[in-house]
């Protein structure tokens, strides 16, 4: 049975958000997380990096 696909999207002056088997993590090998959904900062000022905590829209974030 194949995997379903890794869909990759950037949300308009929002995170990365991945759907799809995902794992990240460290560049030590630790695991951060597992899921099937998860939003990734882009924007520079979440407090919970890499992953998003909607700080994009307290900062007014503009991706080009």
């Amino acid at each position: 049975m194949p995997s379903e696909p890794v869909v990759v999207t950037l949300r308009p002056n929002g995170p990365i958000v991945i759907t799809g088997k995902i794992e990240v993590k460290r560049p030590d090998g630790t695991v951060l997380s597992r899921d099937t959904d998860i939003a990734l900062c882009r924007c520079g000022h979440s407090q919970t990096k890499p992953f998003c905590d909607k700080s994009h829209k307290r900062v007014g974030f503009k991706a080009e």
